[in-house]
């Protein structure tokens, strides 16, 4: 499938004179959108080949993740687990519409607290999971391994060559490492992270295998999906202006420091941008159940 790189007229590009063009990898797959699809592809190869039956993963109440795991797994016919965050969602799922959309699909969860959760990388709680459900392919929180950047490695295409900056935003790295590793010759790769903090560089060198990038940290919001109401409005506005839906965790808070950072002067102009949509877009109905608890303005569906 062919995805598209949408080009974004705004004012402010041409002022800038910045050309700002925006992969919708987000079109890949109905139900595995943009990053999960590419990070699921080579996994689901993996397990199969080594006669597992069973995916096990890990995520939060509202994870991109551990949606397309349970589509992937329906998909193929799969049985998948997910080891969800938070053992007081073990009363009040069917709320949840990530959670709900997950069980739709077969999904079986055991709902931890966020002590326990801390162990997803202990072999022993490993292990204590293999008793309790039998032998499965791990994927890790958030599907980050070599399998996953093999995947993200097939995002950009030789058609792509011509863009001097490649865009993407960060949550456990392994998006950003494909893209590294399969960059053109003299593009500049900028990671703009959803967490709080610098410290996202090591797990990323685990996979890049080049230097060619940066992190701008400036641009949580407070940290991982923490959200703001400048950001709703700017994710509203967004929409309106290119018809580009941006979910409120990743893809919202890339563009907002994209077009900041263009604002600073900090591109050359005649740049040329290329900002890769990761997906995400089902976690948008969760979150404005939370905007709407707290009072606050709700992102256009």
């Amino acid at each position: 499938m062919a995805i598209v790189n949408q080009q974004v007229l705004l004012p402010l590009l041409s002022q800038k004179r910045i050309s700002l063009h925006i992969k919708r990898e987000d079109s890949i797959h109905p139900f595995i959108s943009g990053n999960k699809f590419r990070k699921l592809k080579y996994n689901l190869v993996e397990a199969l080949a080594h006669g597992h039956h069973t995916l096990l993963t890990f995520g939060g109440a509202y994870s991109n993740h551990i949606a397309a795991t349970a589509y992937a797994g329906h998909e193929k016919g799969l049985r998948t687990i997910g080891v969800i965050r938070g053992d007081e969602l073990s009363e009040k799922w069917r709320e949840n519409p990530t959670l709900k959309f997950a069980h739709g699909h077969g999904m079986q969860f055991k709902f931890v607290s966020r002590e326990a959760y801390r162990d997803k990388h202990d072999p022993l709680f490993l292990e204590q999971l293999e008793s309790e459900w039998g032998p499965y392919h791990l994927l890790p929180e958030g599907g980050t391994n070599a399998a996953a950047v093999k995947g993200c490695e097939e995002i950009l295409t030789r058609e792509d060559s011509d863009f001097n900056t490649i865009c993407c935003c960060v949550g456990t790295g392994g998006t950003l490492a494909g893209i590294i590793n399969s960059a053109h010759p003299g593009q500049q790769i900028l990671g703009f992270p959803a967490l709080k903090g610098d410290f996202l560089k090591e797990d990323i060198r685990k996979f890049a295998r080049r230097e060619n990038w940066e992190l701008q940290t400036d641009y949580h919001f407070g940290g991982y999906a923490k959200i703001r109401p400048e950001l709703v409005h700017f994710i509203n506005d967004f929409r309106q202006k290119t018809q580009i839906s941006l979910d409120p965790v990743y893809t919202g808070k890339m563009v907002f420091g994209i077009l900041d950072l263009v604002r600073q002067d900090y591109f050359p102009p005649k740049t040329k941008i290329l900002a890769i949509h990761t997906g995400g877009l089902q976690g948008i109905t969760g979150m404005n159940q939370w905007l709407k608890k707290k009072n606050l303005p709700q992102i256009d569906l």
